[in-house]
């Protein structure tokens, strides 16, 4: 098939392009040209790049219009984040593409009633980016029973080489790896038990593919995707440690001090990741489409800190 990717050299993209043109697909790579993927292989000669502005183009009202003129029969969008965004793909997609596959995340259902959950728990999100993909979750499947072709995939933390991962203590600074390194204390919020479900993109990556392989069992259907089971913040501090030949240092406050230790963008993410606590089940993903994640959530984070330094 002719399969458009938007978003073709991002975090997913660059696992996801090479996986669809060594199945046999003509990729259309769609991007704002500023960077080169995170990982070259030798597939991305085979693929048609075509840069665009999605932001101007939205402006415009033409966004929607240039996907539809590229033809495929399958778009996989991983960068839209508003209803309004992927509403203006949609329209012009109408009649004119087999499938339309959308990258949300499992922060759709807010705080989690019980665990392990799967894709029929209430969306009960907060924060900006749940809700909005909570939103473009509810548009795209209500346009799927009307007749449009829509699959939607909700991710766990991506992580992978090339970009910081959520840390052990929830947030970014890749220092709390240096400290778990070198055998400094590593302070984890409350008593570290919150959780974590990272997922490798080339996890995510094959799990599109998977999707596009499984087109008529996954049009009209949601599904997490992560690593098969969570991490506490704890176990994750000791199992990094241990790449480094240490035993983790660690001490532990109560979160109103902990966040004084944090900017406040740190303290924002360390309080969402505890407050989801994410322990999303894949077993839809296992038997619909076949997903089996190959990375742990803790050695996908490893394969993007040791890979890197």
């Amino acid at each position: 098939m002719r399969i458009a990717v938007l978003g073709a050299t991002g975090h997913i993209g660059t696992w996801l392009v090479p996986r669809l043109v060594q199945r046999g697909h003509d990729v259309i790579g769609v991007s704002r040209g500023i960077r080169a993927p995170y990982r070259n292989s030798p597939e991305w000669a085979d693929v048609r790049h075509v840069v665009l502005d999605r932001d101007a183009l939205e402006r415009a009202g033409s966004f929607g219009t240039t996907i539809a003129a590229l033809a495929s029969d399958a778009v996989i969008d991983l960068i839209s984040f508003t209803v309004d965004s992927t509403a203006q793909v949609v329209d012009a997609l109408r009649d004119r593409v087999g499938q339309f596959l959308h990258c949300g995340t499992l922060w759709v259902h807010g705080v989690p009633f019980s665990r392990p959950y799967d894709e029929t728990a209430p969306r009960k999100p907060f924060g900006e980016y749940g809700v909005r993909k909570a939103a473009i979750e509810k548009f795209l499947l209500e346009e799927a029973t009307r007749g449009f072709p829509a699959t939607v995939l909700h991710p766990g933390h991506i992580t992978g080489p090339g970009w910081d991962p959520i840390n052990p203590a929830g947030h970014l600074d890749p220092r709390v790896f240096d400290r778990l390194a070198s055998g400094d204390v590593v302070t984890l919020p409350n008593d570290g038990s919150a959780t974590l479900q990272h997922v490798h993109s080339d996890d995510v990556a094959e799990a599109f593919a998977l999707a596009v392989d499984h087109a008529p069992d996954s049009i009209g259907e949601s599904f997490h995707i992560a690593a098969c089971e969570p991490v506490s913040m704890r176990s994750y501090a000791e199992q990094a440690a241990q790449w480094f030949g240490r035993n983790a240092n660690l001490a532990f406050l109560p979160w109103e001090e902990f966040r004084t230790t944090l900017t406040q963008r740190e303290a924002a993410l360390t309080y969402d990741h505890m407050a989801h606590s994410p322990h999303a089940s894949i077993d839809k993903a296992r038997r619909v489409l076949s997903f089996e994640p190959r990375f742990t959530a803790v050695e996908a984070v490893k394969d993007a800190v040791t890979g890197s330094r």
